[in-house]
């Protein structure tokens, strides 16, 4: 039986009957919409109409484009959120929320200032959620950038899902140029699997909740492997030249902390010398390169953001802001 997708059907259909030609009338998206009508059930008259509505964002793929390995900085990345303004809002965030934060902690096994860390970096608290209309970002990515053209499509068709089992106006939820949403910037097929509803008001609503934010965080994290009680990484140096057999690029710990020693790294005594771990370079450009040691956790903080930037970001923000909150 076809079924309506409701919210959006009404969006669409308020539209001026004359839209503007979109994405509609390609032939790869008359496959995807074939598609969705049959697996789903969706209508493929609406649709038509929303790709017809629909628009490709040239900005969406100058965005996501990697900028050339030369040109990153790490330095620079951290500045955009290790900074003053950043560590009170989380200070003020945890404040509010102190009890959600300590309830995830309890059920998920994820310490608060991790919660707290990735909430700053992803939205600023919920400040900066994104301006891109989400259904033109994942369609420009899904039709438009064949690099990762499949994993967009499919969250593409997650969207659509979401909008449909939440009754949500497909055309007015706003989001990242990659199609992220919400206070914790959840992909749709994210969305779909891990939200929770943490304020028990019966919705998973990680537009607008914070509990509902802090709860799926959370428990994205748990479902990706967290080790309750367990380091993340620790700060490194280096001395000659051995480490650098040890710098794959990589972030999954498959080096045993004693190897990392003998080739001269040093970090905490902490690490176990046959615990797995992974030598992180951070590098910026005419600067000498921070190191730090990860381990399981680390690597379960870029399922998230696959980025050694983006856990180590996350890392240094939960320190500040937990040792700012312990000198109240």
């Amino acid at each position: 039986m076809r079924r309506s997708i409701g919210a959006l059907a009404a969006a669409i259909y308020t539209a001026s009957a004359a839209a503007q030609p979109g994405f509609v009338e390609r032939p790869e998206v008359q496959s995807f919409i074939a598609e969705m009508a049959a697996r789903h059930g969706f209508v493929a008259r609406e649709l038509e109409q929303l790709f017809g509505r629909a628009r490709f964002d040239p900005d969406v793929i100058r965005l996501i484009t990697p900028k050339p390995q030369g040109e990153r900085s790490w330095q620079a990345y951290r500045a955009n959120f290790l900074n003053e303004r950043r560590i009170r809002a989380g200070e003020d965030f945890w404040s509010r929320n102190a009890a959600p934060l300590a309830q995830a902690e309890a059920r998920f096994g994820v310490p608060p200032e991790v919660i707290v860390a990735i909430i700053g970096i992803e939205t600023e608290f919920g400040r900066n959620t994104g301006t891109f209309r989400v259904v033109d970002a994942l369609a420009t990515l899904a039709f438009d950038y064949p690099t990762r053209a499949e994993f967009f499509r499919s969250q593409l068709e997650e969207f659509l899902l979401f909008v449909r089992e939440d009754g949500r106006d497909v055309l007015g939820i706003k989001g990242s140029y990659a199609g992220a949403m919400g206070i914790p910037q959840f992909m749709p097929g994210s969305y779909r699997r891990f939200a929770v509803d943490f304020d028990d008001d019966g919705s998973r609503d990680l537009l607008a909740s914070e509990a509902d934010a802090i709860g799926s965080v959370a428990n994205f994290l748990k479902e990706h492997g967290w080790a309750r009680g367990e380091s993340i990484a620790f700060p490194a140096s280096v001395e000659g030249d051995a480490y650098r057999a040890f710098v794959d690029g990589g972030v999954t710990p498959r080096y045993r902390a004693d190897a990392l020693r003998a080739a001269g790294v040093t970090f905490s005594s902490e690490a176990a010398p046959d615990t797995k771990c992974v030598l992180i370079e951070l590098e910026s450009p005419n600067a000498s390169p921070d190191h730090y040691v990860g381990l399981h956790n680390f690597y379960v903080l870029t399922r998230y953001n696959r980025s050694s930037f983006y856990a180590t970001a996350v890392l240094e923000l939960a320190y500040e802001i937990q040792a700012r909150r312990d000198k109240r």
